[in-house]
């Protein structure tokens, strides 16, 4: 039996099935679905997509919607560029395409945020194009099950990893085996072939497995490249006002959480105590700093309150937000935990 044989049988008995955006072959419910998978679990996901779906039901609603609206819904799912990527990308299908996806890959790939991995998914499940992906989970179980030990640094050598996946795709009956196919290397991947502690006993393709038989399914893939972190000191100027409004400005772009609705903020204590007026400096209040870990950096968050009359940060770039305005934008995470909790004063 070839390997996608093995891998659509798998699928069928034992993969995921019942997922929202699954059985539906909606370019749509798809496309959504891929961009919110990427460097997110499912289980997140599945609290995100219905409440997306509810707003914009369609690709139309979607486009018709203020970006401020979609970041908003998004607030809290993280890597909002995802975001601001999915709103173009309708925008652009509304306006080249007449609102219809395009059923290729090498023709979903021209559209914003939307890489050859994502577009082969949404090729493959909604439109059964015989086309790879290869994400972070199908790479994992490509390299073990080839032995593939190729340093993926290298664009050459992912190169040659996509053509081996190319070549494993099925032949025969593709309306049928390809999304089986697509889904179960995801799956696979995902539920067995797992990065730390994998269940070879659980996998099809464990007979055929060159990392298993080797005794060393963790040592792939290879790759050498490791992303170079940063830190950053932020200081927050948490004000609030009359009726628990908040002062809040837009992030600019490009930038970290660009396009979201954050207190300001200042590279030192001493910017903030000197972007407030001097009768209200004394009464400045430090909370308890923490960080927030991003893909690439991490924030050392330090939040300062200040109570102050609606009168007094009109110099400052932003606007007072009440509570039930606050809660429909998009905020990052910390801001929007920040605001959930009690105000002091």
């Amino acid at each position: 039996m070839n390997f996608s044989t093995q891998v659509v049988r798998w699928q069928k008995a034992h993969g995921r099935n019942d997922l929202p955006w699954q059985n539906v072959r909606d370019p749509y419910r798809v496309w959504l679905s891929e961009i919110m998978l990427q460097q997110t679990q499912v289980a997140t996901v599945l609290n995100y997509f219905p409440r997306f779906l509810e707003r914009f039901p369609t690709l139309g609603s979607l486009a018709a919607a203020t970006l401020d609206d979609v970041l908003g819904l998004w607030s809290g799912l993280g890597y909002y560029s995802r975001a601001r990527n999915l709103h173009s990308c309708a925008l652009q299908v509304m306006r080249l395409h007449g609102g219809v996806f395009p059923q290729t890959a090498q023709e979903l790939q021209t559209l914003p945020g939307i890489g050859r991995s994502t577009a082969g998914a949404i090729a493959a499940l909604c439109f059964a194009e015989r086309v790879a992906i290869l994400d972070g989970n199908v790479k994992r179980l490509l390299t073990r099950v080839l032995g593939f030990d190729a340093d993926l640094a290298s664009a050459a050598n992912e190169r040659r990893l996509w053509d081996k996946a190319s070549e494993l795709l099925p032949l025969h009956d593709l309306a049928q085996t390809m999304p089986r196919y697509t889904q179960g290397v995801m799956d696979l991947g995902a539920m067995v072939c797992t990065a730390k502690n994998p269940n070879c006993e659980a996998c099809p393709l464990a007979q055929a497995c060159a990392a298993r038989c080797l005794g060393q399914p963790e040592s792939y893939p290879v790759q050498t490249r490791k992303l170079k972190r940063s830190t950053q000191a932020i200081w927050l100027l948490w004000a609030h006002g009359a009726q628990a409004s908040v002062w809040l400005s837009q992030r600019p772009s490009p930038g970290v959480w660009a396009g979201l609705y954050c207190f300001p903020w200042f590279d030192s204590r001493s910017a903030l105590s000197a972007a407030v007026p001097a009768r209200y400096r004394s009464i400045l209040c430090d909370a308890t700093p923490f960080a927030h870990t991003l893909t690439h950096k991490d924030l050392h968050l330090h939040p300062v309150h200040l109570k102050v009359p609606a009168t007094a940060l009109a110099h400052l770039a932003g606007t007072w937000v009440g509570p039930n305005e606050w809660q429909g934008l998009g905020l990052p995470a910390p801001v929007r935990k920040l605001l959930a909790q009690r105000l002091p004063g």
